[in-house]
């Protein structure tokens, strides 16, 4: 059964509830098949899902030989200090690469913008054997994508590199690459079950189709939906980056309650998000969260989350009188992702969201996020973050740290009043 909350043609403004022996978790919203414009539907209603939240092994680093390289800038200066070593097992930290394509070449004229190798290290290098007067150059590093199942595609007309760092400084060129470009990998959970399933008509439908493989049958078993997880009161909200997109193979009665059904999914490359998110949104479920630094008992990974879990709940509201004072709680500040927690529960109270990364920081000081400037902000304990936020390779975020001195600029800039403490 439901009852509006606003818009009767939107899940997500509807309170969604059952008479069973447990609640309703999860909401799915989106389409079935492959419609050409499709509506966004509530697909299911479910007690739990498997295979949605999954820590996966760190992402291991890869190697890359740059083939007929002639080295400039940082990248030749590695190259001759390390031939200044004795030692051969000696590596030397690189940092970011950018490899685009020359100007002149007709996958520059196309737009190609390139691929980004992040966290480089220069492991050796050797006299090419099939062009005189360059060189061979491992590296160590990962792939700038989205995740670890990406494939990178190489363009059929490219014709050589040029190397560069992430602010435009040259670092040579190249004739070709090896270990950059790959065909997707498969999803590393292949796949998810809704457990304790109620499907919605579209759902059904597909559910009907399961036993058939013919390619019609598996366009109509397409999943295609964001996941929002349903408090105590029957309301939800989409989950940010959370969704379920692959093809329904089996459905099975539950063994949560009679009527309800596992629906297994074949999932399509993408990684879940961490297992402790799960965590996070559960104290979210009888309603706003009302003690503070609930945060600070996770690892950066987590805070990330709970910024990410913090804008899936914002509401938007009118923002506080201009001149009003917040005070920030600096304790639990040290790393970036805890300023983020931080400042959204000056703001905006517990489990508050005030931006989750600069440019969203940015969007949020310009107001409507909760304050307008100017404002003051009262920074306590600040002297956890000026230890923490310190210049260098965030080799976290796999770019350049945010400093303490980064977020106070960027705070005055706005028209925002800092009182250190």
């Amino acid at each position: 059964m439901t009852d509006l909350l606003g818009r009767a043609d939107d899940p997500w403004q509807r309170r969604w509830a059952w008479d069973r022996r447990v609640p309703p978790r999860w909401l799915l919203v989106g389409h079935i098949g492959t419609p050409q414009y499709p509506g966004e539907d509530a697909v299911a209603l479910c007690a739990d899902i498997d295979g949605l939240f999954v820590d996966l092994p760190p992402r291991p680093r890869e190697r890359f030989t740059l083939l007929s390289c002639v080295a400039d800038g940082a990248l030749a200066s590695l190259l001759n200090d390390r031939a200044s070593r004795t030692a051969e097992t000696e590596w030397a930290w690189l940092g970011n690469l950018w490899l685009s394509a020359r100007p002149d070449d007709p996958a520059a004229r196309r737009g190609w913008v390139g691929e980004q190798l992040l966290d480089v290290t220069v492991l050796d290098h050797r006299p090419s054997q099939t062009a005189p007067g360059c060189l061979d150059i491992d590296l160590e590093g990962l792939v700038d994508v989205d995740d670890r199942t990406d494939a990178v595609a190489r363009p059929d007309d490219l014709t050589g590199f040029v190397l560069s760092d992430p602010d435009g400084a040259p670092c040579g060129t190249c004739i070709d690459i090896t270990g950059l470009f790959r065909e997707p990998a498969p999803p590393p959970v292949p796949h998810i079950t809704l457990l304790g399933c109620r499907p919605e008509p579209p759902l059904r439908a597909a559910i009907a189709s399961a036993h058939q493989t013919t390619k019609a049958s598996l366009r109509r078993r397409r999943v295609s939906a964001e996941v929002g997880p349903v408090t105590a009161d029957g309301s939800a909200v989409p989950l940010i980056s959370g969704a379920v997109s692959g093809t329904l193979v089996s459905s099975v009665p539950s063994t949560l309650d009679t009527g309800l059904l596992d629906v297994t999914i074949a999932l399509d490359a993408g990684e879940p998000r961490p297992a402790g998110t799960r965590s996070i949104l559960d104290l979210w479920f009888t309603g706003r969260l009302t003690t503070r630094n609930l945060w600070a008992r996770y690892d950066r990974t987590l805070r990330h989350e709970w910024a990410g879990v913090a804008l899936a709940h914002h509401r938007r509201s009118s923002d506080q009188p201009a001149g009003a004072v917040f005070h920030l709680d600096g304790r639990f500040i040290t790393d970036i992702e805890g300023f983020y927690c931080a400042i959204g529960e000056a703001i905006n109270g517990p489990g508050g969201y005030f931006g989750w990364n600069l440019d969203a920081l940015a969007d949020c000081l310009r107001g409507e996020w909760g304050a307008s400037a100017p404002f003051r902000l009262v920074w306590n304990h600040s002297a956890v973050a000026r230890q923490h936020l310190i210049p260098g390779h965030d080799h976290h975020q796999h770019a350049p740290a945010v400093t303490f001195d980064t977020l106070m600029e960027m705070l005055t800039e706005h028209g925002i009043e800092v009182d250190l403490r």
